[in-house]
């Protein structure tokens, strides 16, 4: 299936199509790889020459080589072109996904919010993350908090719960893109979801995203 580039956001003088997304990510959440290196990169003029850069191997997500040029990478994923020397992290803004640059020290951890979790045999837990993967530990945490993951293994290194005083990134609803920090945090109930107040908002506390606990852990 391919999708007009139109209605992909792109401006609408530009008729050319491009690839539907697949992958872990949700489809409405991600960008495929062919659009990142064509469009957002600028690595290549055309499709053609896009797709010939990612099958080759040279682009990486996650510390491992994305050779499926419609695979979607979407909201923390982290993109680099070791050939160059080039690291990017995906962020969220008024307008959708973006691309930040970030230093390589940077690429090797990636951020990832706990939607789910699953108590299995002998006391172990899976959590489900936000990018649609799985891991499973002994630590406990809550749904909502944030994982730090060491890349390439998703080893668990750290977490930031998410509580009062933490530094946050709003990732969906009228206040995309916004940072700042949990001011309060209402519980739900049978009628009405979690609240929470990040500075003068109020939103769903399932459309934000812990980054740090006490600073931002992306710069």
């Amino acid at each position: 299936m391919h999708t007009k580039r139109i209605s992909a956001g792109l401006s609408r003088g530009d008729s050319k199509w491009t690839s539907t997304a697949r992958g872990p990510h949700k489809k409405s959440g991600s960008i495929p790889l062919v659009r990142v290196v064509r469009d957002i990169l600028c690595y290549s003029n055309t499709s053609e020459e896009a797709k010939k850069i990612i099958h080759s191997g040279k682009i990486m997500v996650d510390k491992k080589p994305a050779k499926d040029h419609k695979f979607g990478v979407g909201l923390m994923d982290i993109v680099e072109i070791p050939e160059i020397k080039k690291h990017y992290v995906v962020l969220v803004n008024k307008k959708g996904l973006y691309l930040k640059e970030v230093k390589e020290a940077e690429a090797k951890k990636k951020l990832c919010r706990i939607v789910g979790k699953k108590v299995l045999d002998k006391g172990r837990v899976q959590y489900n993350l936000h990018d649609g993967c799985n891991i499973l530990s002994d630590k406990t945490f809550k749904v909502g908090d944030t994982l730090v993951l060491e890349l390439p293994k998703r080893k668990a290194a750290d977490s930031v719960e998410y509580a009062k005083g933490c530094q946050v990134i709003i990732v969906h609803g009228r206040h995309t893109g916004t940072v700042g920090v949990v001011e309060d945090i209402s519980e739900g109930n049978i009628t009405r979801k979690p609240l929470s107040k990040i500075g003068d908002i109020q939103t769903l506390t399932d459309y934000v995203f812990a980054i740090g606990k006490y600073k931002t852990l992306i710069d």
